[in-house]
C-alpha cells in the first residue's frame, strides 16, 4: 500500500490527483498564499484551494455544468447567487467553517467582507480548472481569461 507521509502541515502547492491522495484540508488551506492552487484534480472532481484579499472577491461567474462546494476555513464572507447575473437575490454572510453549495447554472461572488485574507477551498463536479492550476493573484486569473465572466465587470 502506498503511503502518503502528508498528512502533517505542510503547505501543498502540487496537484496531487489523480493519485490516492490524504491531507489535513484545514492546514493546507490555511497556509495556501495563492488565488487558487488546485490541490487535487481527477477525471469527475476537483478540489482548489483559494486566499482572497481582504475587501477582494472571487468575481462574478457561472458554470453551466458545474456544481461546487466551496468551505470556509478562515476569515468571513457575503455570498452572492442568483439565476441572473444583475440578480443576485441570494446574500449571505459565511464565516469559518460554513459551506457553500452552487448549483450548476447558478450566478455567484463570494466577496471577503474582512479585515484579514478569506481561506477556503472548493470542490468541483466535473473538474472547472486545468490540472496543476496555480494562479498567484485574481488578476494573473483574469490575464489568462480574457473573456472569463470574472474580468467583464
Amino acid at each position: 500500500m502506498k503511503r502518503n507521509n502528508r498528512y502533517c502541515c505542510m503547505p501543498e502547492t502540487t496537484d496531487h490527483g489523480p493519485e490516492p491522495f490524504v491531507t489535513n484540508i484545514g492546514c493546507a488551506v490555511r497556509q495556501n498564499p495563492y488565488y487558487r492552487a488546485a490541490l487535487w484534480t481527477g477525471c469527475h472532481l476537483q478540489v482548489t484551494l483559494m486566499c482572497i484579499p481582504s475587501h477582494e472577491e472571487t468575481g462574478l461567474e457561472m458554470h453551466s455544468d458545474t456544481d461546487q462546494f466551496i468551505c470556509v476555513e478562515e476569515g468571513c464572507a457575503l455570498v452572492m447567487m442568483g439565476q441572473n447575473k444583475n440578480c443576485m437575490d441570494f446574500q449571505q454572510r459565511a464565516d469559518r467553517g460554513c459551506a457553500v453549495m452552487v448549483p450548476a447554472c447558478t450566478w455567484h461572488n463570494i466577496i471577503n467582507i474582512g479585515k484579514t485574507p478569506l481561506k477556503l477551498y472548493t470542490v468541483y463536479g466535473p473538474p472547472e480548472h486545468p490540472f496543476g492550476t496555480i494562479q498567484e493573484t485574481k488578476k494573473d486569473n483574469c490575464d489568462r481569461h480574457e473573456n472569463h465572466s470574472c474580468c467583464q465587470r
